[in-house]
């Protein structure tokens, strides 16, 4: 089968490799899209330490089941799927709390660490154990089932954040997890949703999926700005969806006392935390790790038009002109949001 490898840092191939075996539990999925993430671009340069070579990266993806083993039973060939980018054990005591995400034997499709090395779905075929399978409605097609692994993740983050009716919320980032936090919150009735990104058309794009109110980091005030919206308070919720320092301060600034802080981001390993502004006013900060089980209910809230993704998605293109794509969104070229590829 054809695969796009990475063969060295910043080198991707499109190349001939072995088509991956199955086991009894495992099914063969033939991916007709897989989205570009950018902890891939992130990780093809060696700075994450996630993406150590040679590794065939890629867990945003969509497909059909070409093969089954022996102890499937509740998926057969030809159904249409999504798969989790998280393969849990099913065992561990987290498991068996239904916290799958913190599961202690997690490994992530297209993930090559110091612990471990999983191939992921930049392929023609790639292999997944049937516990990760998710049945695709009629009404979503292959592209669109790409991007629900980051919709998961999203939706989780607010799914376990404390949301009244009408709060204000602060959303810092408005890349492909900022955007779907956005609309998610928008479902969950919040009132007032502000997006922050240096970015003026992600910004844009922001304000198209449900924000109420833009503002560009490096130009404004943003928390002189929230404090006007809320009448001094400031903001009852805020989200980070970048993972830098700048980024997490200005989250914690932006919240009321006794306002809520959910870390997303995850780019930078440590950052600095104002902790007397987060202990004197009394600020729940919570972290957000990848999601458990919300799969269901994002492909249910695509196929309802509940979610919009398709202004998300940027170019659909082939796999063989993977590299070239990818290379494009680490030049960070204005314009780009979701890359699918297509095998």
């Amino acid at each position: 089968m054809k695969a796009l490898v990475l063969e060295e840092y910043k080198k991707l191939v499109y190349k001939d490799v072995p088509e991956p075996e199955i086991g009894v539990d495992d099914v063969l999925v033939r991916v007709e899209a897989c989205g570009i993430c950018g902890s891939d671009v992130h990780g093809m340069d060696g700075s994450t330490g996630r993406r150590i070579p040679p590794v065939i990266m890629g867990h945003e993806a969509s497909g059909v089941i070409a093969g089954a083993g022996s102890a499937v039973k509740d998926f057969a060939k030809g159904d249409r799927v999504t798969f989790d980018s998280t393969v849990y054990c099913g065992q561990c005591h987290f498991c068996r709390a239904g916290q799958i995400n913190l599961c202690d034997n997690r490994r992530v499709l297209g993930v090559s660490c110091d612990d471990y090395r999983r191939h992921g779905a930049f392929a023609d075929y790639v292999a997944v154990p049937q516990r990760i399978l998710y049945r695709l409605p009629d009404e979503v097609t292959f592209d669109q089932a790409a991007t629900v692994e980051p919709l998961s993740i999203a939706l989780h983050s607010v799914e376990i954040t404390p949301i009244s009716l009408n709060d204000t919320a602060v959303v810092v980032g408005a890349g492909m997890i900022g955007l779907f936090i956005i609309q998610v919150l928008r479902s969950a009735g919040c009132g007032q949703i502000v997006s922050v990104d240096l970015i003026q058309s992600r910004l844009d794009l922001a304000c198209k999926v449900g924000a109420d109110i833009a503002l560009k980091a490096d130009e404004t005030d943003v928390v002189a700005e929230v404090l006007k919206l809320t009448e001094s308070r400031g903001a009852d919720l805020a989200f980070e969806a970048v993972g830098v320092v700048d980024a997490v301060n200005t989250a914690i600034a932006s919240v009321r006392k006794g306002g809520s802080v959910t870390l997303v981001g995850n780019v930078t390993p440590i950052v600095e935390l104002p902790l007397q502004t987060v202990v004197t006013r009394e600020i729940a900060v919570r972290g957000s790790c990848a999601s458990r089980g919300e799969y269901p209910a994002c492909l249910s809230m695509i196929a309802r038009g509940v979610v919009k993704v398709d202004p998300l998605i940027s170019a659909s293109a082939p796999l063989a002109e993977g590299a070239s794509w990818f290379k494009r969104l680490y030049n960070q070229e204005e314009g780009l949001m979701k890359v699918i590829l297509n095998p």
